[in-house]
């Protein structure tokens, strides 16, 4: 029962109290204002009702909680912002929660942001006691951290390394283990990712759970690993170049007589907008464009000028350079 509801019940005035327990009920000042005091078994019973309710509350976000022990091996910018983020998320509780990096400077840093998430400078250390393994270093040096790791069966191994696919990994480690590769762009550090996920010898129920754990990050897609070079160019590439018009744009805008700072708030507030309008609505970017195209008018003559000059061209172009 809600809190506000039991304390109403609690404080009605029609409440039967014997007279003797009641400690001065609608008493007059000496200023002839009414002022209404409340019983102590009253009293007693809110304070019990708080406490229920406050207990209520911590259990329901025990329950939320995953208990299981993560070992992210990383904390370079990608590493640290999934650390971070798996805390703020309460899905793991910090003290199940173990970076392992060379640099102790980035340990610290961890450390100073949560004092209960655990760190080292040694992965074997960090995998042992792990049930999940988050690889979060660069392309190049995978197969040295994976080859100095035994992997226990039951172990899961996630691989945010671009470029390095199932077979690779199972190469390196043990084919046989559940392994999930996910790609996620730099706005994860802000909760706004898109976050691409593929697995491998994993079970639906297991897919979920790496799902849950990243959908606190922004938005995941499940995807075969077949199309994550593609979904890459469109996610984690294609980040930079929405990125680029918004530096382009700043750029007319200062030309323009706009101020740096306002141009760059406008802007990326309307390309957030323009985000929200697809997200939210389910809609298609022609519908949006035809929103704001008044026949005649000053935007259709400024999307004729990109198109005359190549602009879906040169998008389509990065796109599929970047795969």
């Amino acid at each position: 029962m809600p809190l506000n509801l039991l304390t109403s019940i609690c404080f009605q005035k029609n409440l039967r109290t014997s007279p003797k327990k009641r400690t001065y009920d609608n008493f007059v000042d000496a200023a002839g204002s009414k002022k209404s005091y409340y019983s102590l078994s009253q009293i007693i019973i809110l304070l019990f009702v708080i406490v229920i309710s406050l207990c209520y509350l911590c259990k329901s976000q025990q329950n939320n909680t995953i208990n299981m022990k993560i070992a992210i091996i990383g904390a370079g910018n990608m590493g640290s912002a999934i650390a971070c983020g798996l805390v703020n998320s309460r899905l793991i509780n910090p003290c199940d929660i173990i970076v392992s990096n060379p640099s102790q400077e980035k340990l610290e840093t961890l450390k100073s942001f949560n004092s209960e998430i655990n760190v080292t400078s040694d992965n074997k250390e960090a995998a042992k006691g792990s049930d999940i393994i988050i690889l979060a270093v660069k392309p190049w040096i995978v197969e040295t951290v994976l080859k100095e790791i035994l992997f226990k069966k039951q172990q899961i191994l996630i691989s945010v390394a671009a470029g390095i696919t199932f077979g690779q990994l199972g190469k390196y480690s043990d084919d046989h283990i559940t392994m999930f590769r996910i790609i996620p762009n730099t706005a994860i550090s802000l909760g706004c990712s898109m976050t691409l996920i593929a697995s491998h010898n994993a079970a639906p129920e297991q897919e979920k759970m790496v799902m849950n754990l990243f959908d606190k990050f922004g938005i995941t897609k499940i995807i075969s690993e077949e199309k994550m070079a593609a979904a890459t160019a469109l996610t984690s590439c294609g980040i930079a170049y929405v990125l680029k018009y918004i530096q382009a744009a700043m750029q007319a805008g200062i030309e323009m007589g706009i101020k740096p700072q306002d141009a760059a708030e406008m802007v990326a507030q309307s390309c957030k907008g323009a985000a929200e309008l697809i997200l939210k609505n389910h809609s298609h970017p022609s519908i949006e464009i035809d929103k704001v195209t008044t026949p005649g008018g000053l935007t259709i003559k400024g999307i004729n000028e990109l198109e005359h000059d190549g602009f879906s061209s040169a998008i389509i172009k990065a796109m599929k350079a970047s795969v």
